[in-house]
């Protein structure tokens, strides 16, 4: 992202700038129930068979339908079984795809602001020129930091260097984070905004895919760009 600073002040530096902006498991879990049922069926029917009457067998009509049903679960749980494999082949396709990522600058959209080597910044959008409140606080709600900002009118960039409101050098992690502007009533009101940072690994759960920027962990869909 290329910044152009306009105003420093404590604790981070803003600057106007141009920002670019299938689970598994459950799967798994029907396909199990799926099975059972499929082994309760057939042990019933078998049961069935073997203890019919000789002198009075099973209605042709109603075996041929069982034998359908049958054949109907069996083909379900074959189905249920490819599903699965494909639905993992394409997890892993996606993290090998993700990967490529790692070490590249990452835009992404958070509530939360990872601190890397003492440094982190954001981008937000203000619908015109004037005063913007910055908040940092830790994950547990303590307020650090309170900055003001003059902010153009559209995409700005706001770096901060990971010192608190005493000047005091805070250490890399998880912190939450607030954009806010004035309204020309006098009231005030969050403003959109996406974090950036350089992206340092992929995991998945099994259902979904995680992006990791330092200790913040955000899904891929809220990625809106990356830089080299």
């Amino acid at each position: 992202m290329t910044v152009a600073p306009t105003q420093t002040g404590q604790g981070g530096t803003a600057a106007g700038a141009s920002a670019t902006g299938a689970p598994a498991s459950g799967g798994k879990n029907a396909l199990g129930t799926l099975s059972s049922n499929f082994s309760d069926f057939l042990n019933l029917l078998m049961t069935q068979l073997k203890n019919q009457d000789p002198t009075s067998p099973m209605d042709a009509n109603e075996f041929t339908s069982e034998l359908a049903q049958f054949s109907s679960v069996e083909q379900q749980i074959n189905t249920n079984t490819s599903l699965t494999k494909l639905i993992e082949l394409t997890q892993a396709g996606e993290v090998m795809q993700s990967s490529a990522m790692v070490g590249k600058q990452i835009e992404v959209a958070a509530t939360d602001l990872s601190l890397q080597a003492g440094r982190a910044a954001l981008s937000f959008t203000a619908p015109a020129a004037e005063p913007v409140m910055i908040s940092i606080a830790t994950e547990t709600g303590a307020k650090v930091l309170d900055t003001i900002v003059s902010a153009t009118r559209g995409s700005n960039g706001w770096t901060w260097d990971g010192t608190d409101a005493k000047g005091r050098g805070l250490p890399d992690g998880t912190y939450k984070v607030t954009v806010t502007g004035a309204n020309p009533d006098g009231s005030t009101s969050a403003l959109p905004f996406t974090v950036v940072g350089t992206a340092t690994g992929v995991a998945t759960d099994g259902s979904t895919l995680a992006l990791q920027i330092g200790k913040l962990s955000v899904p891929f869909s809220a990625v809106r760009s990356v830089h080299q």
